[in-house]
């Protein structure tokens, strides 16, 4: 007999074009998913990008605008001659003890007269260095900022001339009418070489650089003296000149009449390209006569322009990049217009994100004229 063999139903399995068409949809689906991965990956670092390069831009102006809002405050209405006539020289700004000048163009203008505002038109990046990410044409600028220091009280001493036919030394003493008394004149926030003092007495306004100081120890009231030696590094200390120095108020005030002295702050913004490799452009302050310090990086462009109040027609010269070059006077400078670029710090395939910063800032210690009418 035969055996009757039974059938068996065996599993269907893929197809290989099944199977290749699974695959295909398969590697679709894989790479939609890896585009939206290094979509999102390049949106997050384009966002920290501008949020660094933001973050870092408001720092810069941020201090700047508090500099420039002071500029003039505390200082004689319309500046200050500086040393003038006869056996005098132009003084200098933006130069620091070892004599290095860390912008051109770097001497006071109008026969050597302290402006509150002092344009530095062309002239902000330290050495003429290129700034290869700066936008052509490559226009930079400085400006240089000059404002009283209330915070150290130097005018709380009494300070005396030592001769009366020389500005080059003083003494002061803590004038026992302040309680407390004021803080020793080289305490930490104090006088440094090289800083510019003010020197108001016998109806004459002076200033001259530190080049020297000693202060008493122990507890105070305290005293002091201070020098204002010729062939200082800002040329401020002119002792032969016919005007416009210490000397002048020495000799109509002599040995026994206290003169008032404060601190000025002469504050100069440039760009630096540092020398060592993998460093960027930065934004430098620099103050007095002191070593200017970084304080925002991979800023690669700053533009001034400023409102200027022409005498001359009576009207509001806006927007005007070198008023001094166009014959205005720094003290006549109603507002300054500020523009920042800065540069990603964060780089992704040497792809760097930039942008611009832009603000005005009243000079509200300048001369006043309403022409924004």
């Amino acid at each position: 007999m035969m055996m009757k063999m039974q059938k068996q139903n065996a599993a269907r399995g893929f197809t290989l074009v099944e199977l290749m068409v699974s695959m295909a949809v398969g590697l679709i689906v894989m790479a939609a998913l890896a585009s939206l991965f290094k979509m999102g990956v390049t949106s997050t670092l384009l966002v920290t990008q501008r949020a660094e390069t933001q973050q870092n831009m408001r720092a810069a102006v941020d201090l700047m605008v508090k500099d420039i809002s002071m500029a003039g405050a505390g200082l004689p209405s319309g500046g200050i001659q500086l040393p003038a006539g006869a056996n005098s020289s132009l003084s200098k700004f933006a130069c620091d003890q070892s004599g290095t000048c860390h912008v051109t163009n770097n001497t006071y203008p109008s026969g050597n007269y302290m402006y509150g505002i002092i344009p530095g038109y062309l002239n902000g990046v330290e050495g003429s260095a290129v700034i290869a990410a700066a936008p052509a044409p490559a226009v930079n600028d400085s400006v240089t900022l000059i404002y009283t220091d209330y915070n150290f009280p130097l005018n709380e001493y009494n300070m005396y001339f030592t001769s009366a036919t020389s500005g080059a030394n003083v003494t002061l003493t803590a004038n026992s009418s302040y309680t407390p008394a004021p803080p020793a004149i080289n305490s930490a926030g104090g006088i440094q070489v090289g800083d510019l003092i003010m020197v108001a007495g016998g109806g004459l306004t002076a200033v001259g650089e530190v080049t020297n100081l000693t202060s008493s120890t122990g507890a105070c009231p305290c005293t002091g003296t201070m020098a204002f030696a010729n062939s200082d590094p800002l040329n401020i200390n002119q002792d032969t000149a016919a005007k416009g120095n210490l000397k002048a108020i020495a000799g109509n005030v002599g040995t026994g009449t206290p003169v008032t002295a404060y601190r000025i702050y002469a504050v100069t913004y440039y760009l630096n390209v540092p020398t060592a490799a993998g460093q960027t452009p930065r934004l430098m302050r620099q103050v007095n006569g002191l070593t200017p310090q970084p304080v925002a990086d991979d800023i690669i462009n700053l533009q001034y322009a400023f409102d200027v109040y022409n005498s001359t027609t009576d009207a509001l010269d806006s927007n005007q990049a070198n008023p001094i070059g166009a014959g205005e006077s720094p003290n006549n400078i109603q507002k300054i217009n500020l523009v920042v670029m800065g540069q990603s710090i964060i780089n992704s395939g040497n792809k760097s994100q930039s942008m611009y910063l832009a603000t005005d800032v009243s000079a509200r210690n300048m001369a006043f004229r309403n022409r924004y009418k």
